[in-house]
């Protein structure tokens, strides 16, 4: 039986922000497997990827798939940079170089960790979030393109599958707030996630999806 278990943050754990009798990702990622396939939630709302670990110790024994979608969180505990300031661009790009440092060691790490289960496992890039302002959100998204470097280096030097969250949540309804997913983006994510599952046992070399 084939058993899908969803690791991270509140990219897949976004009950509390979707509308009341919406569908969070998880049920819509149940909703659009095969009969007979499961799907279990040990993502939590606000982790970061040093959390990770807790979760794959509550990982059902039975699984057979990991999904992870984590760093959003890593990027935005380091937010504060975008309003430091700075005597040289030298300086500026320095204090990126150090958080991007910082995450990769995180991210490896979490990754050794979860790659000892020896199961299918897929990433996702962290989408670039839909700020009301746009020259925060161009910010935004440029700050993050540091995060995201590091999870695609990562799924390629690994030859694990990437689901690119940045372009299969491209529409302002997809989000429920700034940061989160509304119904309509975690539709499109289950969607993605159910074709990387379905069409794949088992995993044998990197693939991006990005709808």
């Amino acid at each position: 039986m084939t058993h899908v278990v969803l690791l991270g943050d509140s990219i897949f754990d976004n009950g509390a922000y979707v509308r009341r009798g919406e569908p969070d990702v998880v049920a819509q990622v149940r909703a659009k497997l095969p009969l007979g396939w499961r799907a279990t939630l040990c993502a939590v709302d606000g982790a970061v990827t040093t959390g990770v670990a807790h979760q794959l110790s509550r990982t059902p024994s039975d699984a057979s798939h990991l999904v992870l979608s984590v760093g959003g969180n890593d990027a935005l505990r380091n937010s504060g940079i975008l309003r430091e300031q700075a005597r040289s661009v030298a300086e500026v790009i320095t204090k990126f170089a150090d958080v991007r440092d910082e995450f990769a060691r995180n991210y490896r790490a979490m990754l050794d960790a979860i790659l000892e289960r020896r199961l299918p496992t897929a990433l996702c890039t962290i989408y670039d979030a839909r700020f009301p302002d746009p020259q925060e959100q161009r910010l935004v998204v440029t700050a993050l393109s540091i995060f995201n470097d590091v999870v695609t280096r990562e799924a390629f030097t690994r030859r694990l599958h990437l689901i690119d969250l940045r372009l299969i949540c491209d529409e302002p309804d997809d989000y429920a707030n700034p940061i989160e997913p509304s119904a309509k983006g975690g539709d499109k994510i289950a969607g993605v996630i159910t074709q990387v599952v379905a069409g794949n046992t088992i995993f044998p070399r990197s693939q991006v999806y990005a709808r």
